[in-house]
């Protein structure tokens, strides 16, 4: 019988920074069949019991995402907990107000600590000439995604929109922490999951051929498109525009464009499709967003949970539509600007968020220029064209970090382009140019999702779900680059 060598184990139970624990690794495909059959189990006996499990492995999870950081996870749970019983239990609305105030002073600063201090920091040194000394941390995993849900939360209870006597704070814990959408979303809402914790509904066989399939097609999107694309072309271009023409830099914005679509909306579907698995029905977040005929349409479409979040809770209170033309433009941009900075702290997502925020607002001066749904084919194409080049054109301040690249890359699509390279770059980047058209293949498939077709369509046996799976697995292994590479929201 062979000895189990412990010291290994432990060290493969540790966080290492440079092995996040992401879905498209070994480690995870390994540990995800026990957490799974252990769920099951216990769900079968005691509610609190799988719970507390699922609870104690997403702690776990986002231990060997950020390290040490699960604790500031923890902290700001109880801390959001607290806010909450706080606001629910107080005596007047002017003490509840209050206490939301405190929240959300606790859930901004977090961000503005973390994220932020070196970009307010640097720009307080540049206005005043003092000197500045970067704090060199690692930013915490999906911070601003678990503290915008956090911010829902203490807002929804003041709100009315939930009651703190629903729930307890195993269920609030679960909500905070539930790992398939802890570190890169979906951004989700206590109203939408806490109602699910308190009566946990088995899943059926029709759902469970959803799950399989949203996680493979998760997994074809990340780990066989996005990922070859990114490492064998675009990554070299952008890194450096100057050494390529034109044509290679243009398709470079286009695979970029591609790249990150088949990243987030892959990483969205595997969490929805793992969340299903264990009963828990998460909001869609991509609907073909490259098929939009203006940015509005767009918006709706791209990173739904977060554009859904900035309109109930910056772009309504703000004023929204309520107020007059010259104030909802403000609202948008501010909305916008806001979206951008939420990214990151970098001029260039402030700029990428003000360039939405603009088109936009011109969206709603002349309306009737732009495209929709009822126009005829040939303004509708055109609107497509014009909104797909300027999602493209922002994007390239999205993924280069500085602004002279940036306009490097621009400088060499407008004055370097010569067509006669686009057969060489066929000829020379053959795969790529598969994945690219794969990937635009998948802005084609009808808008309606998977998780929203009859349940006779997807009716299937549980082992061609699984063949299905593991096919798709042996595909990712023999397509998969030489390190697993992260998935591009795990830094925001």
């Amino acid at each position: 019988m062979p000895v189990i060598d412990w010291s290994n184990v432990v060290k493969l139970l540790q966080y290492h920074p440079q092995q996040p624990l992401m879905f498209n690794t070994g480690l995870f495909l390994l540990l995800f069949p026990v957490v799974f059959l252990i769920y099951v189990l216990l769900s079968n006996q005691t509610r609190k019991g799988a719970i507390t499990w699922l609870v104690f492995f997403s702690l776990f999870f986002y231990y060997k995402s950020s390290g040490i950081y699960w604790t500031l996870l923890l902290a700001n749970g109880l801390f959001n907990w607290w806010m909450g019983g706080a606001i629910s239990k107080s005596s007047s609305q002017k003490m509840a107000k209050l206490w939301l105030i405190i929240a959300l002073i606790g859930d901004l600063g977090l961000l503005a600590v973390f994220k932020y201090f070196n970009l307010f920091g640097t720009l307080w040194s540049d206005l005043t000439g003092t000197s500045f000394t970067q704090l060199n941390w690692v930013l915490p995993v999906g911070i601003s995604f678990f503290t915008f849900e956090s911010i829902s939360y203490v807002v929804d209870l003041y709100r009315g929109e939930i009651k703190r006597t629903e729930h307890n704070f195993l269920d609030y814990a679960f909500f905070v922490t539930f790992f398939p959408r802890l570190v890169a979303g979906p951004i989700v809402r206590a109203a939408d999951v806490l109602p699910q914790v308190r009566q946990l509904v088995p899943l059926n066989r029709a759902e469970a051929s959803i799950a399989f399939s949203l996680i493979s097609l998760g997994l074809v999107k990340k780990a066989v498109i996005s990922d070859y694309i990114s490492v064998n072309f675009v990554d070299r271009v952008m890194d450096s525009p100057m050494q390529f023409s034109g044509v290679e830099n243009l398709l470079a914005v286009y695979g970029y464009a591609l790249q990150i679509f088949c990243d987030f909306s892959g990483y969205s579907d595997m969490a929805i499709g793992i969340a299903l698995l264990f009963g828990f029905r998460l909001t869609d977040n991509f609907l073909q967003p490259y098929q939009s005929t203006n940015i509005t349409e767009f918006w709706r479409r791209w990173h739904i949970s977060l554009s859904s979040w900035l309109r109930d809770y910056l772009y309504i209170p703000l004023g929204g539509n309520r107020c007059a033309p010259w104030r909802q433009n403000l609202n948008l941009m501010i909305t916008m600007l806001l979206g951008g900075l939420w990214h990151g702290a970098s001029w260039n997502f402030l700029l990428w968020g003000g360039l939405h925020g603009t088109a936009l607002v011109v969206e709603k001066r002349f309306k009737s220029l732009f495209g929709s749904t009822k126009d005829g084919s040939f303004k509708k194409l055109f609107s497509w064209f014009l909104t797909f080049h300027f999602v493209c054109f922002c994007w390239i301040f999205f993924r280069i970090p500085d602004f002279e690249s940036a306009i490097n890359q621009l400088t060499q699509i407008t004055t370097a382009f010569h067509p006669e390279i686009f057969l060489q770059w066929i000829q020379g980047f053959p795969m790529v140019a598969v994945m690219m058209l794969l990937a635009i293949g998948i802005q084609f498939l009808p808008a309606t999702t998977l998780k929203k077709r009859s349940e006779s369509e997807f009716a299937w046996p549980l082992w061609v779900n699984g063949l299905a799976l593991g096919l798709v697995i042996w595909l990712v292994i023999q397509t998969k680059t030489s390190d697993i590479q992260p998935f591009i929201y795990f830094q925001f």
